[in-house]
């Protein structure tokens, strides 16, 4: 295969890999062994950012973009009228390698449409990182996207090399799936996401008798899901998203807009894809069901079904409850404290340990990073300045949006004058 052939596969397979975003590696600890290639310790993956702000990079590809379905949503579905392409396992473990020893990426994720059926696809994607691991020694990130239908004796042999799995349910509802890709089961997607969880406990168990125990899937699984698509609403959305996360032990839920990429009388019109900040706010409502100790019940319900565009999910929940507020930040406890808007995690932990050894007041508070202008309005402390209690949630929502408009003008006419 000439070398000019291999660079138009990439340019039309890692194209249309741009379309799936559950890429990360968080949580993996791969180590390099054998004065190998590649070390997965600690970092993530395809242009995210670590826990410490690192952002890293991966070959993003398809393996290849046939496909035997025709799922309305898909770039690569088979009536779309696109330039076709396919890698062989050789050329994939090649790119890897050629790209890792020039610096480019620091790991792969490969997915790949369905050619021929599930197993056979998914036998592919296994071989690549068979060979990446047992005869290049790469000991780099491996993200490999499981093939719905796939079977338990691949499923299982996937998670020995790779890092991450994950199962795109792509759309929220059975319903939706139905309309939009007749041809798939949604069985076919619990399948493997079933098996890889039932491993991932058994190594886990096994691991704490058997120190030698094969590694399995250190980074676990994650799924994605369109939004947008099929008119599901975002209670739904975050309903589907803590049933996986509650039966299946993922690591993560991705929410990926929809983009129009062809005309189909089954999706939304052109020109309909959803907003970048409603898929912003799905991630903040995910975020506070997995870091927070919030229920998906509490953000969203049959009465407020979506989510607030203007204001961020939790500050939307302080508002609608207020009867909870004020709380004195100096006696309340953690549940009560990482809900107030304002306040992170960390910031939670900090006042915990700072009010050991003294009655935290506003300008504590400042110190420790919380962020006042909305604070401000759900706490009391050891200092009466700034405290009022005769707002209404419209106020106090008025209020903030003011403050965040004034603020954003202040920072862009800074950066204007720098051209003056």
């Amino acid at each position: 295969m000439s070398f000019e052939r291999v660079q138009e596969k990439l340019k039309i397979l890692a194209d249309a890999a741009k379309y799936d975003v559950s890429c990360s590696s968080s949580g993996s600890k791969r180590n390099n062994k054998n004065k190998g290639l590649g070390n997965a310790t600690g970092m993530g993956i395809c242009h995210s950012y670590t826990e410490d702000g690192r952002c890293v990079s991966l070959l993003k590809i398809l393996l290849t973009n046939h496909c035997i379905y025709d799922c309305a949503y898909c770039v690569t579905r088979k009536s779309n009228d696109i330039k076709r392409a396919a890698f062989k396992v050789q050329e994939v473990v090649d790119l890897t390698i050629q790209f890792y020893r020039r610096n480019y990426i620091e790991g792969l994720f490969l997915s790949s449409g369905i050619f021929k059926n599930a197993d056979y696809t998914m036998e592919r994607l296994v071989a690549v990182a068979k060979k990446l691991r047992n005869e290049e020694n790469f000991n780099g990130y491996i993200h490999l996207k499981s093939i719905p239908g796939a079977s338990d004796e691949l499923m299982r042999e996937a998670g020995l090399y790779a890092d991450r799995l994950s199962v795109n349910i792509e759309i929220p509802s059975k319903s939706g799936l139905k309309k939009l890709a007749p041809d798939k089961n949604f069985d076919d997607f619990i399948q493997p996401m079933n098996k890889v969880k039932n491993e991932i406990i058994q190594y886990q168990s096994e691991k704490k008798i058997i120190k030698s125990t094969p590694i399995y899937a250190p980074a676990g699984q994650s799924t994605q899901m369109i939004i947008g698509a099929s008119g599901e609403s975002d209670f739904q959305i975050m309903q589907t998203s803590n049933h996986f996360y509650k039966k299946y032990h993922l690591k993560r839920v991705y929410y990926s807009g929809y983009v129009p990429i062809s005309y189909d009388n089954r999706l939304p019109k052109i020109g309909s894809e959803v907003p970048m900040l409603r898929e912003n706010r799905l991630y903040q409502t995910d975020w506070l069901m997995r870091f927070y100790g919030f229920h998906v019940n509490e953000i969203l319900n049959t009465q407020h079904q979506h989510l607030d565009l203007d204001i961020d999910p939790k500050l939307s929940w302080a508002l609608r409850n207020l009867h909870e507020f004020p709380i004195d930040i100096n006696t309340a406890d953690k549940r009560m404290l990482a809900r107030i808007p304002g306040v992170g995690m960390q910031s939670v932990h900090k006042i915990i340990h700072a009010r050991r050894y003294r009655k935290l007041n506003w300008e504590h508070l400042k110190k420790i990073g919380i962020t006042l202008n909305r604070a401000r309005y759900f706490i009391t402390c050891h200092s009466q300045e700034f405290e009022r209690r005769d707002l209404t949630a419209e106020n106090i929502k008025g209020l903030i949006l003011q403050k965040g408009k004034s603020k954003y003008q202040t920072t862009l006419s800074n950066q204007l004058s720098l051209f003056d």
